[in-house]
């Protein structure tokens, strides 16, 4: 049925539309934190329903049959932001076995040991051996007094002070940012762990393995906070670092975070195009077509379970666009 259905809405040639999902992390068993994470039986159902329903494309590829209006019926991408361990160890796995390729942008200042911000913060609160997470002694960047008090007995206890306290610290500038997580940690007693992103010779390792690779700034900063200067050089190093780890060029880039006009601005895009990059892509809902700006190409993921729920999502996004 969802076959028919897409074949109408995603037509190929002249009418083509791509449709990309996104993805971050895949995870080897279900978090009780965060139920709502793809694991690795979730991302083995939606592989099996994305090859049976669509024309998987490598991402290049589809930019080109954008490009050239030559896409086929049903076309779609898969796609990775900012360089879990886990894409290699788990995702990776699944994809093979189901005959798909995907593309992961890379944050590269994390590469080899980094975290990013927002895990030190989650695993804080994950870690934290006492019944409640005193952040009081940690004003709030808006100097609208302090980051709180935190119950963290239950699951969702833990979820709801992770919510908040990211969502307090979020656009703060990169090194403010980091500084202050890591004085989140040290309230909570916690060292978070150093694992939890990919290592050089991982993405080497996916580069071979079919897999592509693209550019996700160095660390992972709003580009719309951001001078011009700063900005190029996040999104032009990044890439750099990712050229000389694999030997060859990177030209697809993902926005960090990715809403238009909040986390990058018409200066990001023109950046990354000045750049030569051969596309980008957002966090925007949609699905691409003939006219799509190839440097905001539109991504979504259904998070429904079942097939029924999921393939009808799917189908809406296309409906929409």
């Amino acid at each position: 049925m969802f076959k028919t259905v897409l074949k109408h809405l995603s037509p190929a040639g002249e009418r083509g539309r791509l449709s990309v999902l996104i993805f971050h992390r895949v995870l080897p068993q279900p978090d009780p934190i965060f139920p709502g994470e793809v694991d690795a039986a979730a991302f083995d159902a939606i592989c099996r329903w994305a090859k049976s329903w669509c024309h998987v494309l490598p991402l290049d590829q589809a930019v080109q049959g954008l490009r050239n209006r030559s896409l086929p019926e049903r076309a779609l991408a898969i796609t990775f932001d900012d360089g879990y361990a886990d894409n290699h160890t788990v995702a990776q796995p699944i994809l093979q076995r189901h005959g798909l390729s995907a593309t992961f942008f890379i944050a590269t200042d994390f590469l080899d040991g980094g975290r990013m911000w927002n895990d030190t913060v989650i695993e804080s609160v994950r870690r934290c051996p006492s019944a409640q997470l005193d952040l009081s002694s940690l004003p709030r960047p808006d100097g609208s007094g302090h980051l709180g008090q935190h119950p963290i007995t239950t699951a969702v206890e833990k979820r709801q002070a992770i919510t908040a306290t990211i969502g307090a610290i979020k656009y703060l500038p990169v090194a403010e940012r980091q500084a202050l997580t890591e004085r989140i940690a040290a309230c909570a007693q916690v060292h978070p762990p150093h694992d939890l992103m990919l290592t050089s010779q991982q993405v080497r390792e996916m580069r071979r393995a079919g897999m592509q690779i693209g550019a996700h700034t160095r660390s992972h900063p709003i580009l719309a906070t951001l001078d011009a200067d700063a900005a190029r050089a996040e999104i032009a190093e990044s890439r750099q670092c990712l050229e000389q780890l694999l030997g060859e060029r990177v030209g697809l880039f993902a926005y960090p975070n990715g809403k238009p006009g909040t986390d990058y601005s018409p200066e990001s895009v023109a950046i990354v195009r000045d750049l030569g990059f051969d596309a980008a892509v957002s966090t925007t809902w949609g699905a691409s077509h003939s006219h799509t700006d190839l440097f905001q190409i539109p991504r979504f993921t259904p998070w429904d379970r079942s097939k029924l729920r999921f393939g009808a999502r799917f189908a809406g996004n296309l409906w929409r666009t």
